[in-house]
């Protein structure tokens, strides 16, 4: 399957008409799969609750556009926030397993690849803040 702009620009198209402002597109095969690889679509606006992931850290590359990243105390405030985009210094993020964390989109048109372990476990009310 080849990764290209044709597919980046029908997710960033889904993203917009979505109430919730983002589409993604799952590149495993199962939510049982060893390895959760996804683009996900992200429009400014876009709802992202504070949480973490008890069982997996998160990489996450900005394939297009920006996104800060905020990292929290348990008691939600900030504890680290920054930038990552596209042809940057700072072109993705290692989120450590069990770290509170979510991010801003700050450009339209955004694009990320995330890839977490697997399987996909939702999450838990204890894991949101």
């Amino acid at each position: 399957m080849k990764l290209n702009q044709e597919l980046l620009d029908g997710l960033v198209a889904q993203a917009k008409e979505s109430p919730r402002l983002r589409a993604h597109y799952n590149l495993h095969e199962t939510l049982d799969a060893k390895a959760q690889r996804l683009f996900i679509a992200l429009e400014p606006g876009t709802m992202l609750p504070i949480h973490r992931h008890r069982a997996t850290q998160e990489t996450q590359i900005v394939i297009k556009g920006r996104i800060r990243v905020f990292f929290y105390h348990p008691d939600k405030t900030v504890k680290e926030s920054f930038d990552v985009a596209c042809g940057t210094d700072t072109f993705g993020v290692q989120i450590p397993k069990g770290e509170w964390h979510n991010l801003e989109v700050l450009e339209p048109d955004t694009v990320i690849l995330e890839v977490k372990d697997g399987p996909y476990i939702p999450s838990a009310p204890e894991d949101l803040l």
